[in-house]
């Protein structure tokens, strides 16, 4: 089931629970003893950042599949780690990154630890927003020119968070990205209600993408309704990106919010009203659109408002997906106004040509 452990982090006796939550995740996902210490390491210190500098956040840790390289290479397992805070923001990215910085009275090296030992590293801040910080530790630690061999291998790339309503131990939302030959399928499924039988069912759907990779989004939602009749059904998104053509196929059932950005524009990608598993429609939608190297597709669940803005002056195609997504729900929220339901955000986008250490 999709296992999202998210830990407010509130006062110091929170950062216990992080690393043993980022411990037991590593645990889970098969990493071996010393890239489980890497992440228990990265989640404390992002969780100290959190009480130091802005006042407390959270932390969400899950384990993903966010290698969209050559289909002959074999994935390993990845640990994510992501805080989230409405704090102050970091006016100096540059020097916070560097150890030695701080603006509390500490030696100042927690960015830039996570930085060294994290095998992708990325974060945004909004001075008066907040900041968003991603880490992954990879079941076999990589040297850097290793992970820009891997980026340099994938044309696009994919990350998403996933936030359990109320810190529930699962979440009825899940998310995954395959890679078939030339087709990268995006996947974004919502299943009915909360708790474990929504999980089932959002589960199901992404089990079956890892099956069926290669078809097209209205035949994969064919081969979806069947495979969810057996469980409460879910609002199931596809999007497949053919990379030789250049074009983006939509389809969707339910109320799962695409968003679709070229250039400076955004286009929202409709779905047809129904439940997949339950209410299949008599004619599967299906959209073909242009892809640029601009292009940039948001896939949410009705966790997030359905008048969601992009966050202001953020370079959302140059960040990590998974750090977009995150912003995606830091401006959409508050520590007032945390998010109302089971909450997914998926995000694709190009591989930018210069990738950054």
């Amino acid at each position: 089931m999709t296992r999202v452990r998210e830990v407010p982090v509130h006062d110091s006796t929170r950062v216990r629970d992080v690393r043993v939550a980022a411990e037991a995740t590593a645990r889970q996902a098969g990493l071996d003893e010393d890239r489980t210490a890497a992440a228990a390491l990265v989640a404390t210190e992002l969780a100290t950042n959190l009480l130091k500098h802005a006042g407390g956040g959270r932390i969400l840790i899950d384990s993903v599949d966010a290698y969209l390289g050559p289909p002959t290479a074999s994935p390993d397992p990845v640990v994510q780690i992501v805080a989230i805070d409405h704090g102050p923001g970091i006016t100096d990215l540059p020097a916070a990154l560097g150890d030695g910085f701080s603006t509390a009275s500490s030696l100042g090296a927690g960015l830039g630890t996570c930085r060294r030992v994290a095998d992708a590293f990325d974060l945004h801040s909004s001075p008066g927003r907040g900041t968003v910080a991603l880490a992954r530790i990879h079941g076999a630690a990589k040297s850097r020119a290793e992970r820009h061999e891997r980026r340099a291998d994938a044309p696009v790339r994919a990350g998403g968070i996933n936030i359990p309503l109320a810190g529930a131990d699962v979440s009825g939302d899940a998310w995954a990205c395959v890679r078939a030959a030339d087709r990268v399928t995006l996947l974004l499924a919502d299943g009915l209600g909360h708790g474990p039988g929504a999980a089932h069912a959002s589960d199901a759907a992404v089990e079956q993408l890892h099956r069926s990779a290669h078809l097209s989004p209205p035949e994969l939602l064919a081969q979806l309704h069947t495979a969810l009749r057996d469980t409460r059904g879910a609002a199931v998104a596809v999007a497949q990106l053919d990379l030789a053509a250049g074009s983006l196929s939509f389809s969707g059932i339910g109320n799962v919010g695409a968003r679709l950005r070229s250039g400076d524009s955004w286009k929202p990608l409709l779905s047809h009203p129904g439940i997949v598993g339950a209410h299949r429609p008599a004619r599967m939608p299906h959209h073909r659109v242009p892809w640029t190297d601009d292009s940039l597709l948001v896939l949410h669940s009705d966790g997030l408002p359905s008048r969601w803005t992009p966050p202001p002056a953020v370079p959302l195609g140059a960040l990590d997906p998974a750090v977009t997504a995150a912003a995606i729900v830091r401006d959409a929220s508050s520590s007032a106004r945390p998010v109302r339901d089971d909450t997914a955000v998926a995000v694709l986008s190009s591989t930018p040509p210069d990738p950054r250490p």
